[in-house]
């Protein structure tokens, strides 16, 4: 553990800072160094968001979450493990379900298509009662 992400996690356990600070904090220290000027390459997400706000309603409906891409990657690496006749048999009922989705279909290579499309990802929604929010950084 470097030095920097020590002292976050020190102020965080002694409350000078809050958890949602820290994981910013944290966030902040992982991004990598600024490209040369005259440059502008595009990083790839790391993390799919969804947030969840009950808009000031007081109902607690409140959600943070932040799932690694790496976490999809190993996803996928897995399915390649599941048995022919069970992907046959999970696939027969996704299609009964309505769900036109065949698992022998996902690959590395498939994920890494879609992986570089999330990374314009942003989707917003307002209701009445909870404000939604869903993003890669």
């Amino acid at each position: 553990m470097n030095e920097n992400r020590r002292q976050i996690l020190e102020m965080l356990s002694t409350g000078k800072i809050t958890a949602d600070e820290a994981e910013r904090l944290i966030s902040a220290m992982e991004k990598e160094p600024e490209p040369p000027s005259g440059s502008n390459p595009k990083t790839k997400p790391k993390y799919i968001r969804v947030v969840v706000d009950d808009n000031g309603k007081g109902t607690g409906t409140k959600a943070n979450i932040r799932v690694p891409m790496q976490l999809l990657r190993s996803g996928v690496k897995l399915a390649a493990l599941i048995p022919l006749q069970a992907r046959d048999h999970v696939n027969s009922a996704l299609h009964e379900h309505g769900v036109a989705f065949d698992l022998s279909q996902i690959n590395p290579k498939n994920l890494e298509e879609l992986i570089d499309q999330l990374d314009e990802l942003t989707v917003d929604v307002d209701d009445k009662d909870v404000k939604v929010r869903v993003f890669c950084e």
